[in-house]
């Protein structure tokens, strides 16, 4: 069989970036390619946590599920993101493809003995598990301190960190992978405001929308003063 490391898109920024050969092999043996279409779950909330992974391409959703059953979107994870939690044995958020995307997936158990095998490898997945930490508790900042106008400027800066961080234009395109509506979601906000302060930056000259999906940062800085709270 082919090293499925040899192919993979993300080696330079995934977990697997800074591991020695002896470490690469191991995953490598247990490593194996999957394929989500957009709106396939990976693994439900509540059922055993049989896999983790790391996500190569797409964006993936974390939910969970409110008391009176709405769903509540908790996070999202972009390409390099490592996926699932060793050493749970239930998966705590339900886990979905907002669009079509690549893993390369371990199963758990198989995970959790490399984990132990390899000393290094267990201090870079606590290291991406403290930065993930320090990531929801900016959202909580967001979420509690920050305007409308400040949420969706910071919102459209953190998709195009992830998702036009490749483009060799000045201009940052880049398709949004949720709709105005999980956007609402996600910041706390209404889908009325969502689409308001979408306008306002669109009207000003900070962004342009050339599809309801595609946003174009046409002023990065102007975007960026928009983000920051008072």
């Amino acid at each position: 069989m082919k090293p499925i490391c040899t192919e993979c898109l993300v080696r330079d920024q995934s977990l697997c970036s800074s591991l020695s050969d002896s470490e690469l092999t191991t995953l490598n043996s247990i490593g194996r390619p999957r394929r989500l279409e957009r709106g396939e779950t990976l693994v439900w909330a509540g059922d055993d946590a049989l896999v983790c992974a790391n996500l190569l391409s797409g964006v993936l959703k974390l939910s969970a599920s409110t008391a009176d059953g709405r769903e509540q979107i908790v996070g999202l994870l972009y390409p390099a993101d490592f996926v699932g939690r060793p050493f749970a044995k239930e998966a705590e958020h339900t886990i979905t493809a907002l669009t079509e995307a690549e893993l390369c997936v371990f199963p758990r158990k198989g995970f959790e003995t490399a984990l132990e095998s390899h000393a290094h490898l267990e201090r870079l997945l606590l290291r991406r598990t403290l930065g993930a930490l320090d990531e929801a508790r900016a959202r909580m900042l967001m979420l509690g301190r920050k305007t409308a106008e400040e949420k969706v400027a910071s919102f459209l800066l953190d998709m195009a960190h992830h998702l036009a961080r490749r483009t060799s234009s000045r201009i940052a395109e880049f398709d949004l992978p949720v709709s105005r509506a999980q956007i609402a979601d996600v910041l706390g906000l209404t889908i009325e405001t969502v689409s308001r302060q979408l306008t306002k930056l669109r009207r000003d000259g900070v962004i342009d929308l050339p599809t309801s999906r595609r946003v174009a940062i046409r002023n990065p800085s102007a975007l960026q003063s928009r983000a920051e709270a008072a």
